[in-house]
């Protein structure tokens, strides 16, 4: 017989699906990009399967480095993997794809900027909204902290690094406000007239409003075309043998037919 979801407790930034009769516990650590849609696919699988799921989402690097020292099953990442981080016992598994949106205030009349512009505007070498069309205003930059998935991925399609001793590092302007994750970053911006900044897709609302890059909007249809280009994959990373078979199982489900429903369902792009 099959058992009963009995709650969802978040607890200290986690997010825990458990059943009736749970006699198996995954650990998934990582992207707070990756986390909603993890949470999700969670408390779905965790309906019919006698597992406690805990999602944990403190950034990509946290999910990279709990999967290469075994202290959790799952990582999540949002951005590719580093050079310094890939190993043949590690293992990556592509579960979808996301768009990175660009987002104003929804009372900024700019409705497009180049990849150019974009980065311009990151490195401070644009700085008020006459210089690509809009009022005369200064503009004011948000972005994620450096351990985010989401901020990796937009510096590498932004061309957003330098240079500096040898060393790769990021070129975003020292002046830009830093936020925690998605959320944080949309509010500084859904609050602000003259911010940009870049957010998951899938947490696009309302609240702000999305640019087109380089003339096509942000869309499900526009990245499976191949047109819009600020897009990036969200990876379950694991090490060989740590993953329990439940853990192995669930990924297994994610993969497949019903798990990749979910993803389409919540606007983000499923795989195959």
């Amino acid at each position: 017989m099959k058992t009963q979801v009995i709650g969802a407790l978040a607890l200290a930034g986690s997010m825990v699906f458990n059943t009736a009769v749970a006699n198996e516990t995954i650990s998934v650590v990582g992207s707070s990009s990756v986390s909603p849609i993890m949470e999700v696919l969670g408390e779905t699988y965790a309906q019919s399967n006698s597992v406690t799921i805990e999602v944990q989402g403190p950034g990509s690097s946290a999910g990279v480095r709990a999967a290469h020292d075994g202290s959790s099953d799952l990582g999540m990442s949002s951005r590719e993997l580093k050079d310094s981080e890939k190993a043949n016992n590690i293992q990556e598994i592509v579960i979808a794809r996301d768009g990175i949106a660009v987002v104003v205030h929804n009372d900024n009349t700019v409705d497009d900027l180049s990849i150019e512009e974009v980065s311009k505007i990151y490195k401070g070498e644009i700085t008020n909204w006459n210089q690509v069309g809009g009022e005369n205003k200064p503009i004011v930059v948000a972005t994620r902290d450096t351990a985010s998935g989401t901020r990796g991925a937009f510096e590498d399609i932004m061309d957003l690094k330098m240079k500096v001793n040898g060393i790769s590092v990021s070129a975003i302007s020292q002046r830009a406000q830093v936020a925690s994750g998605n959320g944080q970053l949309k509010t500084i911006v859904a609050n602000n007239p003259f911010a940009i900044g870049y957010i998951s897709l899938g947490s696009v609302d309302g609240s702000v409003k999305p640019l087109s890059i380089d003339n096509h909007a942000p869309s499900v249809e526009a990245i499976q075309a191949g047109e819009y280009g600020v897009q990036r994959p969200f990876l379950v990373v694991y090490k060989d043998g740590r993953p329990s078979t439940a853990a192995l199982d669930f990924l297994k489900w994610v993969k497949g037919p019903e798990g990749q429903k979910i993803v389409a369902d919540n606007g983000f792009i499923a795989v195959k």
